[in-house]
């Protein structure tokens, strides 16, 4: 499907999206805009992000502010610089997610776990504490957070990403539950996505890792998008506090 087939569903709304100079990210912004949204994007080089805004249609559809997404006062930045240029915000994807680690979890470095737990899941929740304070919960929105399969299995390796998605996860559950009926909060969880972020576990070797999908390939970022874009329009309107699985049958044959 081509954006110029996407249908409107999201026309008049207006969507911030974490992490999006690139990647999975950029891909859900992508198809926003596509879907009518005007989009802000953030992450943490401007320049990166200002290709990013001339890739997805210039300055009347899209605007960038750089930061750190677990950094309060940027998101303070972000939401205000939202609300004077398109409105008040309709729309959140937590999409932003790091793992500086790599091992047996008896090995981790604790600094670099709690670095991972404030930027995949405490930043993730003082984002979406902002916009409601903005008056989300009384406009009513939407709200999807990108969690991972490795939150959902045992993923030797890359455990502590793992369970740091896992807690996004939980966070999603019980956000959906404070925050009805107007707001709804659901998650995604990708398996292998070809993106730069997911680079180490797949390159060199995709065949053989694509081997391990029913579907028969890695994803890519608009297979992520496409679920993205439906649970945050009216087509998902009755689906709150759900974990959708976006993995190549992955899971169906017991790997992550």
């Amino acid at each position: 499907m081509t954006a110029a087939t996407h249908t409107r569903r999201l026309e008049g709304r207006t969507a911030i999206v974490t992490g999006a100079s690139r990647g999975i990210g950029l891909g859900i912004a992508e198809r926003l805009v596509a879907e009518g949204a005007r989009v802000c994007i953030t992450a943490r080089k401007q320049d990166a992000l200002d290709t990013a805004v001339e890739s997805l249609g210039g300055a009347d559809v899209a605007m960038a502010v750089a930061g750190r997404a677990d950094d309060p006062a940027h998101q303070d930045e972000v939401l205000a610089a939202v609300a004077e240029t398109f409105g008040p915000v309709d729309l959140l994807v937590n999409n932003t997610g790091i793992n500086p680690a790599y091992g047996r979890l008896v090995d981790l470095d604790l600094d670099a776990a709690r670095k991972i737990v404030e930027v995949n899941c405490i930043a993730a929740l003082s984002w979406i504490q902002k916009a409601v304070a903005g008056g989300l919960e009384e406009r009513g929105g939407a709200i999807v957070n990108v969690s991972s399969v490795a939150g959902v299995r045992p993923a030797p390796g890359i455990g502590f990403y793992g369970a740091s998605k896992a807690m996004l996860t939980h966070l999603t559950e019980e956000l959906a539950v404070e925050l009805g009926p107007t707001v709804r909060v659901n998650a995604v969880a990708p398996a292998v996505v070809k993106t730069q972020f997911a680079t180490a576990l797949y390159e060199g070797r995709e065949e053989k890792v694509a081997a391990g999908y029913p579907l028969g390939r890695l994803g890519v970022p608009e297979d992520i998008a496409g679920v993205v874009a439906f649970l945050l329009s009216d087509d998902a309107a009755w689906m709150t506090g759900q974990l959708v699985v976006v993995d190549g049958g992955l899971l169906l044959k017991g790997g992550v």
